[in-house]
Formats: structure tokens, C-alpha cells, sequence
């Protein structure tokens, strides 16, 4: 039996790790205002983010491939500026990742900041604690769990994404193809040994990351106060 080609894997595994640097920065913010605001938008807010969940991912990616074209608003600009098209590249592939697995990071977040609430900030602020300064020192630390757990389910989610980046990266070696992709590429040509040994690493990554998480959330439950 041929070992299949790893490069796709370390490719999905680049993407996800980058997909979910991004998503921390992009995340913490939407995620501390829905936790709390009590603007009437918030359902809308909250819908849109948790949109992605029931979506079905080439509908997602369908839209994603309109918008990012090179005819359209953010397509132009991106290659007017780069000399590169957003669609069928990695930077494409982590902007559509970003989106479809963005109710990961959010979810897991906005939950961990109401459970902190705003009694520890308001007596931060007695202390003249700056706003920002009180949440670097006493939210985050008291959100630990939920960053740990939406960092490991982003990164989790991210590599086994499927219709979406094969909407909008399709399916080139070195840039595009990741390790999804390559399963499909697998049973597609009849190569079910290749497609049980990627699928096997996947299976067996995914539950270790849940494991991960479901322990170290029995084992370091959350203390408030």
C-alpha cells in the first residue's frame, strides 16, 4: 500500500492554525458584545453569527465564490492590490474558513464572558482599572475554559471543512488541496486504502480533541466571585 501524500494535511493543518490566530482577534470583540450589550440588534448579530451552523457549506461557499471574485467590490480590490485573486487561494481559504467556522470561536466566548458577568469588572474599576486593563487581567483569566475550548473546536472544525473550500479554493496542489479534499480525490479514483488512512487520522484527531476538551472541562470547572 502506497502512503498517500502528506502535503495536503500540512496545508489543512496551516490553515487551521492561521483561521484560528485570526479568529481570536476577530472573535473576542464580537463575542464580549453580545455577552454585554442589550441593543435590540443582538438576535440579528447572534443570527448572522450562528448562521454557518445550519447553512448548508456550498451554499455558504457559493456566495463566498460571488463575492470574492475578481468582478466584484472585495475580489477587485484584493487583486488590484496584490496582483492575486482571492478565489482559488490560500488567503481566499482563510477568509471562507474564518466565516464558516466563526460560530465556533464566538459561541464558546460570548458563554464565558456571561458567566464572568460584571461584577469582577465592576470591582476592577473601583481599583482604577482602565476598562481594557480590567479585561486582560480579570475577564480573560476567568474565560480561560472558553478559550481553550473555542480554540481547540475552531481548529477542529477547521480542518475537517469540506464544501466550502472546495467552493471557493478548489482543488490545487500546494495551495488549495487540503486534506478533505484529498479523501474525496481518494474515493473518487477507487483508492479506498489512501482514504481509510487520512480518514482514520481524522477520526482519531477529532475525538482527542473533544476528549481534550471534555476533560479539561470536568476537571477545571468554572469559579466565579
Amino acid at each position: 500500500m502506497d502512503f498517500p501524500d502528506l502535503g495536503p494535511l500540512w496545508l489543512t493543518i496551516r490553515l487551521a492554525a492561521v483561521t484560528t490566530l485570526f479568529l481570536l482577534v476577530v472573535g473576542t470583540p464580537i463575542a464580549w458584545w453580545l455577552a454585554h450589550t442589550r441593543s435590540r440588534v443582538k438576535p440579528v448579530v447572534e443570527a448572522i453569527t450562528a448562521l454557518p451552523l445550519v447553512l448548508p457549506p456550498t451554499v455558504l461557499g457559493f456566495y463566498l465564490l460571488v463575492f470574492l471574485s475578481p468582478d466584484a467590490l472585495l475580489g477587485g480590490l484584493w487583486l488590484d492590490a496584490t496582483g492575486s485573486t482571492l478565489t482559488f487561494s490560500f488567503s481566499g481559504l482563510i477568509l471562507a474558513s474564518m466565516l464558516y467556522s466563526l460560530p465556533f470561536m464566538v459561541q464558546p466566548l460570548q458563554g464565558a464572558f456571561e458567566v464572568v458577568g460584571r461584577a469582577p469588572l465592576e470591582a476592577a474599576a473601583s481599583l482604577r482599572a482602565s476598562p481594557f486593563d480590567a479585561f486582560l487581567t480579570v475577564a480573560t483569566p476567568m474565560a480561560l475554559r472558553g478559550y481553550l475550548t473555542a480554540t481547540v473546536l475552531t481548529f477542529a472544525h477547521t480542518i475537517g471543512e469540506f464544501g466550502v473550500v472546495l467552493m471557493v479554493g478548489g482543488n490545487i496542489p500546494g495551495r488549495t488541496k487540503v486534506v478533505s479534499i484529498q479523501i474525496y480525490e481518494q474515493v473518487e479514483t477507487i483508492n479506498y486504502d489512501a482514504a481509510h488512512m487520512l480518514a482514520a487520522i481524522l477520526l482519531v484527531f477529532s475525538f482527542a480533541v473533544l476528549l481534550a476538551v471534555y476533560s479539561f472541562n470536568r476537571r477545571f470547572p468554572v469559579h466565579v466571585g
